[in-house]
């Protein structure tokens, strides 16, 4: 793997694999001292639930630290700007983990960092939770390659992730956006490279109808994410089709997954009973960040020092 965890982008499909079968292990075999004397920073401009805890988590059980930043203590790109911080933390950590607005921020950080900064969420992309994903539909299923994951909603950072992803690993995406919210070009392009290599389809639409037709698993994220509250009732206008309920269920495969990577909004993107549904396995995406993040750290913590630069 590269130094960074930035992007999907940023990984072939037999790092996939790998991580995918480290993740498992630690599942199965709990805590580990590889981390010990190691440190991760969590740099935070947004709140969070699951990844903090996940990641604060994951270093806990490899016998590592972790030093929670807020945006208060650090004031990223305002009362300091990301490129010192990087220097700075460099000194300190072995290793970064910023939840950031701007994907830019993130590439700042790296690009003045020493040690591994990784994507713990950006406006782009939410790569750590894809990986969580694609664990959960695996030990589900029993293969990725083949399957046809349905996404409905906006085209956002999930969205570009999943996209980025599936298409790696040979799964076919089939995201269902309204007009005006659809995945961004240069992912799309992305993703349609790839796609011609696994043998993944990608089919552009916007009904969700469609696209949840004989899906192995459907997925959904909020309408209105943090920083998009001024345009709440804009989006819930133009979301207002795109409800996953039991009847868009049921027009996929009978042994549907459901998935949405949480916080819920009942009644918006979901019908009021669907985390609850038979078919949902949304806490287990859950608590899979907390594996997939063990086995991303094991990977790009473990050797090396701080360096000093």
């Amino acid at each position: 793997m590269k130094k960074d965890f930035l992007s999907i982008a940023d990984l072939n499909r037999k790092e996939i694999k790998y991580l995918l079968e480290q993740a498992r292990r630690t599942k199965e075999e709990g805590t580990t001292s590889l981390l010990s004397g190691r440190t991760l920073a969590l740099l935070f401009e947004k709140p969070s639930l699951r990844t903090r805890v996940s990641f604060e988590m994951a270093m806990h059980q490899l016998g590592g630290h972790s030093i929670y930043l807020s945006p208060d203590e650090v004031g990223l790109g305002r009362r300091e700007s990301g490129a010192d911080i990087g220097r700075v933390l460099s000194r300190y950590v072995h290793g970064i983990a910023a939840r950031t607005f701007s994907q830019e921020t993130l590439r700042t950080l790296a690009k003045h960092s020493s040690v591994p900064v990784i994507n713990a969420l950006s406006d782009l992309e939410h790569p750590c939770q894809a990986l969580a994903d694609l664990l959960t539909i695996y030990e589900k299923k029993g293969k990725l390659s083949g399957l046809t994951l349905a996404f409905i909603g906006d085209g956002n950072n999930v969205a570009n992730s999943l996209l980025l992803s599936a298409c790696l690993v040979g799964m076919n995406f089939h995201p269902a956006c309204p007009p005006g919210y659809e995945i961004k070009e240069a992912t799309l392009n992305q993703g349609k490279k790839w796609a011609a290599r696994s043998g993944s389809e990608i089919l552009l639409t916007n009904d969700p109808h469609e696209a949840a037709k004989h899906a192995d698993v459907i997925y959904t994220d909020v309408w209105v994410s943090m920083g998009q509250e001024a345009e709440a009732r804009k989006r819930r206008d133009a979301f207002s089709g795109y409800q996953v309920d039991s009847k868009l269920l049921s027009l996929a495969k009978r042994d549907v997954l459901f998935m949405h990577p949480l916080p819920a909004h009942r009644g918006e993107e979901i019908s009021a009973g669907l985390l609850d549904d038979p078919r949902s396995v949304v806490f287990d995406q859950a608590e899979n960040r907390l594996h997939m993040q063990k086995a991303l750290l094991m990977k790009l913590l473990s050797s090396g020092e701080v360096s000093g630069k």
